[in-house]
């Protein structure tokens, strides 16, 4: 057994607040709000309130069409966070939130090949990357969720390459081949769950798929318990922008000889290997400290990065680490020491009244720490940018204070 932090490890947990619709009203919105452009511009260029703005277009607009384009509206512009084509795209909430960003989504879709099943399809964002190149069938349950993939393919240029079927991915007979799937992790009208036994489909279907689909990848929550479920497969976790994103489940013919794989994007470096590989020593801070990619700390692989950057750690229950010369890669953040104080906030409010410190950037994994009330507190009155981590050195809790080192 190995221990990985999930204090790195983000996924946000908002349940959705739109109204329950039957699939076919779903279905008969979404027709209309596609023939009905005028009213996306209108909400584009309009000024006000969005009260005022819903009783406008409610003069010319039945008012569920008016609610429903708003929504779209919305979700369009924060979908741009997560897709470079958001504006022209088709969403509901819930499946924005449980999208795969299109950088991910994109570098995954490079293992695949030929035809490819995507099931629990959702707004189609794997779709669309795995059509850039393969022949997709996307299934959802929902057939407004077929309806936006179909649309979202249009945008990317990639419907040539979609087909979409509705159904219970559980009841589908003729499955076999390539396979994506990104099982429901909000059943039901409750959030989001974190376990894998819990998602629909559940577990057991999951790892019967391994044996029915000569491979694919299984998306699931990088906070999940997807250690030991899935025998003789990879598990890859995935950052983006120091963010953990999903831990993919490779299996079959896609799988690669390796137990753990991190990959940091948009770089795009993966690091591969086995947890117990290998135990780096602790040593004292050097003067240089390191916060490992939150996709490594999850995979169990800060010892083998370690070791192949020539780090070493501060604790052994520690994920910082240290080194006297610079490193830098894309597998960690790398800091300067300039102090290296007792876990005392008078000794740190000393330190920094002569620091010319002002924005401060407060960093812990295993020391609990309220960062905003302790900022607060601090003597912050100069103007350039400093570091405190509050991290624990052969077992004693200090705090190091340093400034980013920006490779």
């Amino acid at each position: 057994m190995f221990f990985v932090s999930l204090s790195t490890c983000v996924e946000i947990n908002t349940v959705s607040d739109e109204p329950t619709l039957d699939p076919n009203d779903e279905c008969r919105l979404l027709g209309e709000l596609r023939v009905t452009p005028q009213i996306f511009a209108q909400i584009e260029t309009s000024s006000g309130s969005e009260l005022a703005l819903q009783s406008k277009l409610r003069r010319d607009y039945p008012d569920d069409l008016v609610r429903a384009a708003v929504s779209l509206y919305q979700l369009r512009k924060r979908g741009l966070a997560k897709f470079t084509r958001a504006s022209q795209m088709w969403f509901d909430r819930q499946g924005l939130e449980q999208s795969t960003t299109e950088t991910v989504s994109r570098y995954k879709a490079t293992r695949f090949s030929g035809a490819v099943w995507d099931l629990c399809s959702g707004i189609g964002s794997d779709t669309l990357s795995l059509a850039s190149h393969c022949d997709v069938t996307a299934v959802d349950i929902n057939p407004a969720a077929g309806l936006r993939t179909l649309w979202n393919a249009e945008v990317y240029n990639v419907a040539d390459r979609v087909k979409t079927i509705s159904a219970d991915v559980r009841e589908l007979k003729e499955l076999e081949g390539l396979v994506h799937i990104d099982p429901d992790r909000r059943p039901g009208s409750g959030g989001r769950v974190s376990r894998i036994e819990d998602y629909v489909p559940g577990l057991e279907f999951l790892q019967e798929l391994m044996t029915r689909c000569r491979g694919g990848a299984i998306k699931v929550s990088p906070a999940s318990n997807f250690g030991g479920k899935f025998p003789d497969a990879e598990i890859e976790l995935i950052s983006l922008n120091g963010e953990c994103k999903e831990a993919t489940v490779w299996f079959g013919e896609l799988a690669r000889d390796t137990l753990f794989r991190a990959t940091v994007l948009p770089e795009g470096e993966s690091l591969a290997g086995h947890p117990l590989e290998v135990a780096v020593p602790v040593a004292p801070l050097g003067r240089f400290l390191y916060d490992p990619d939150p996709a490594v700390v999850r995979a169990g692989l800060v010892d083998v990065m370690a070791d192949r950057l020539g780090l070493y750690r501060l604790d052994s229950a520690e994920e910082y680490l240290t080194s006297d010369q610079p490193v830098h890669s894309p597998f960690v953040q790398t800091f300067e020491v300039l102090g290296n104080l007792p876990n005392n906030e008078r000794d740190l409010k000393g330190w920094l009244r002569t620091s010319g410190f002002g924005p401060l950037e407060i960093k812990c994994r295993h020391i609990p720490v309220q960062a905003d009330v302790l900022r607060r507190r601090l003597p912050l009155s100069g103007s350039d940018p400093g570091v405190v981590v509050f991290a624990r050195l052969d077992g004693k809790a200090r705090i190091i204070v340093a400034r980013r080192v920006i490779s």
